[in-house]
């Protein structure tokens, strides 16, 4: 590790999977002892946030932890706000040498603010080094929980995230074989009301908390039509072609 104040620190993005704290993987555990500081998405409320619990146990008295602040919203100027400042606070320790790990829940690369944080800061910092330290995500973690392959031989995959419209997952559903859908609680219902139009309740499954202590799984949709799920819950429909 980088602690020389002569020099820029790296910034380590590190995968540290859906939940369970055995998930991170050897590279990204050994990383996340070594820094001198580690970051995260603060948490809501005075409470602990999932990427800062399931770091908890690696972590020593002598690291740094720094929670950084990005709030739930969609507002595109209360974004940019949230990643500037967060991008001051990491940028501070790496101008003094200190290598910085950012915690990221799931993985790096999947819909992560890592990405938003590291844009940020190379903006700042053209000449950052940047390494990403790739982990397990919420789809394949929630497949292993269910003890099913995600996709098999020739099957296309799509993914959509939180914001979708009903007409883009009918589009969706036209051309993929296999269809997760991330954070699915807001729109279940209208979910659900189009898997029955298109006969395609018992190929769905949802999961909730997926490799947490309080998971749920919930296969055979078809007299579940009022599910009442967490933000973190997905869903995956198969057998769609």
């Amino acid at each position: 590790m980088n602690d020389s104040p002569q020099s820029s620190g790296i910034l380590y993005g590190v995968s540290v999977g859906p939940g369970d704290p055995e998930l991170i993987t050897l590279k990204g555990l050994n990383i996340l002892k070594k820094a001198p500081v580690v970051a995260f998405p603060a948490g809501i409320r005075g409470k602990s946030g999932i990427a800062e619990k399931i770091i908890s146990p690696w972590l020593n008295s002598q690291q740094i932890q720094l929670p950084l602040n990005f709030p739930y919203v969609q507002d595109e100027t209360i974004l940019t706000e949230a990643w500037q400042l967060a991008a001051q606070q990491v940028g501070e320790y790496l101008a003094q040498g200190k290598d910085v790990a950012f915690a990221c829940e799931g993985d790096v690369s999947f819909y992560s603010t890592f990405t938003y944080l590291a844009q940020t800061l190379q903006e700042i910092r053209p000449q950052l080094k940047v390494e990403a330290i790739p982990g397990v995500c919420s789809p394949l973690a929630a497949v292993a929980s269910l003890g099913i392959p995600l996709t098999m031989r020739e099957q296309r995959l799509a993914v959509l995230p939180a914001l979708y419209t009903m007409s883009e997952l009918e589009k969706t559903l036209d051309q993929a074989d296999v269809v997760v859908l991330m954070k699915v609680s807001s729109v279940y219902r209208q979910v659900w009301q189009l898997l029955q139009q298109r006969d395609l309740l018992e190929n769905a499954y949802v999961v909730e908390w997926a490799t947490h202590p309080q998971q749920q799984i919930y296969a055979g949709l078809s007299d579940r039509p009022n599910l009442q799920l967490s933000y973190f819950s997905l869903m995956i429909v198969q057998g769609i072609r």
